[in-house]
């Protein structure tokens, strides 16, 4: 082995409360960037953390927090198969996307200067100091799945994400809550484990991408996530490290070898498919990364 089994405990765990900290310091300051705008202060926002931080399975103290400040005044929708906004009687918002994401940018750079901020194809980065980490902040509306179901008081039922438009391209859409939620609950099936072994995978992919190993350029930190997420709930219950991360291995990598296994795996919001033209990254890709996974943490076949 390459790694002991004093290393995968170390990797598994979370981050300091002073590296936590960064994190809620850098979401009050945008909480405050809006309170501070005329514009923005008028209207209904959220402000929340997304990703790794919020998900508490983050590794790397100098990584971007990523935090969504979503209008609730205005969605994008996806309607049933031959129906639209005129059959669910509902009116567009006043207020556009690329409207409401310059405000954004405006209170942005009123609060934390020209130099603080950089606007980006999709998000906008506020770059980190002593007192907070940088931020990647991503403006959105939230996004309505109506499935063509009522709920019990009549009204239409819809599944609640958030969606943008970056300056360039098609319309993006998460499921920021769905993820949190599917993550807790099997991190509590697993016995507190999911998580302090997606922290190891994160650490063993970062120890590859220092020493170049070329297989881990698609792998980003939230497909790591997802593929933890679809493992073989029982394989958890191995108690060390050491066994388990074989056994995980071993399991994602078979049943990556076609897509007849994995064809219908999803991420960890149990709604987006996770391979498909749709995702930045291959099941061929996957399937590669594991097995030089298993080659760089020294394991053997029996």
């Amino acid at each position: 082995m390459n790694f002991t089994e004093d290393n995968f405990k170390a990797w598994s765990k979370r981050l300091s409360d002073t590296e936590a900290e960064t994190c809620t310091n850098a979401e009050k300051m945008v909480k405050k960037a809006i309170a501070a705008s005329d514009a923005l202060s008028a209207l209904s926002i959220s402000v929340f953390a997304q990703g790794s931080y919020r998900a508490n399975t983050n590794v790397r103290q100098n990584s971007d927090v990523d935090i969504c400040i979503r209008y609730d005044g205005a969605f994008f929708p996806l309607y049933p198969k031959e129906m639209n906004r005129e059959s669910f009687k509902h009116n567009d918002s006043s207020l556009s996307f690329s409207g409401y994401k310059s405000l954004v940018h405006e209170a942005l750079v009123s609060y934390f200067g020209v130099e603080g901020v950089s606007r980006g194809n999709k998000a906008f980065e506020i770059h980190g100091n002593s007192y907070r980490i940088g931020t990647d902040l991503v403006p959105t509306f939230e996004y309505r799945y109506y499935t063509g179901k009522k709920n019990i008081n009549g009204s239409d039922h819809f599944i609640s994400g958030v969606a943008f438009r970056p300056d360039e391209g098609d319309l993006i859409k998460n499921w920021p809550q769905q993820t949190y939620d599917n993550g807790v609950k099997r991190n509590n099936e697993t016995g507190r484990r999911y998580k302090r072994t997606i922290r190891v995978f994160k650490r063993m992919r970062d120890k590859m991408i220092e020493d170049e190993i070329g297989a881990t350029e698609p792998i980003p930190s939230y497909l790591i996530e997802c593929l933890l997420w679809n493992a073989e709930a029982a394989i958890f219950e191995h108690e060390t490290f050491t066994d388990r991360i074989r056994g995980l291995i071993v399991d994602l990598w078979n049943r990556t070898k076609s897509d007849r296994d994995c064809s219908k795996w999803c991420e960890v919001n149990g709604i987006k498919l996770l391979f498909g033209k749709h995702q930045p990254w291959e099941q061929a890709e996957v399937h590669a990364f594991l097995y030089s996974l298993w080659k760089y943490a020294g394991y053997k076949s029996q």
